[in-house]
């Protein structure tokens, strides 16, 4: 696939923005409460349709919309380290001790970041076997049938991956089921399990990139998308 292929694919039917003003981040908390609350049910419905945690206020969040209809397609967050040397990331938390003993570097901890709440919404994963997590499944980028899945999702692992660029982080992670590693490497997005599976959610594993394998491994179909959404996203 040529650069110019995967970026007009992506720019023909979506924009890439930071939700950054109050009415664009109001747009990714009412998505990730449609698809963690009331689809998924990982989380308790909330009476004011919004889906929030503590990790927000030291976060980063990306918002792909679909042009044609304006709608909020799928949104994605990048946890940043608040300070305090004890404080631990979410992933932490959920695999406890199954973590490898040097699954991350302390010289970088506080500025190691966390790719979390990466959601698409239900009407642009419909797909068999795409129902059952926020992410959808892990086909190849260059399965181009039934609507815009995996190109979303793909889309936003780039766009993750962007913010974790022009934040400059060392060294960032993220807690997926196995089969999406499937997605992340056929864009040659390395990331490498630094755990075991766990449940969570279903069965996720922690898996980390380090800020020198992301442009080294990143294939010729991903760096054109991922430059352009480093440009959108600063």
């Amino acid at each position: 696939m040529e650069n110019v292929t995967l970026i007009d694919r992506f720019t023909t039917h979506f924009d890439i923005l930071p939700a950054r003003t109050e009415a664009s981040r109001l747009e990714v908390l009412q998505l990730r409460h449609a698809v963690y609350c009331e689809e998924l049910a990982y989380e308790p419905v909330s009476p004011s349709g919004v889906e929030s945690d503590e990790h927000d206020a030291h976060s980063e969040f990306a918002l792909v919309r679909h042009r044609a209809s304006g709608r909020a397609a799928g949104c994605v967050r990048l946890i940043k380290h608040p300070g305090p040397p004890d404080w631990r990331f979410p992933f932490e938390h959920a695999c406890g001790e199954r973590l490898q003993p040097d699954y991350l570097d302390p010289a970088w901890r506080q500025d190691a970041t966390e790719v979390s709440r990466l959601a698409v919404h239900q009407d642009f994963r419909r797909r068999r076997g795409e129902y059952d997590s926020p992410e959808g499944g892990g086909n190849s980028v260059a399965d181009t049938n039934d609507r815009h899945y995996p190109l979303i999702a793909m889309g936003l692992f780039l766009a993750a991956t962007a913010m974790i660029i022009n934040h400059g982080s060392h060294q960032s992670f993220v807690m997926v089921e196995p089969r999406l590693s499937r997605l992340l490497h056929s864009c040659g997005l390395n990331y490498t399990l630094v755990g075991e599976i766990v449940e969570h959610h279903g069965r996720r594993g922690p898996y980390r990139t380090q800020r020198h394998e992301i442009l080294h491994y990143l294939r010729p179909e991903g760096r054109a998308l991922l430059e352009h959404m480093q440009h959108a996203l600063r």
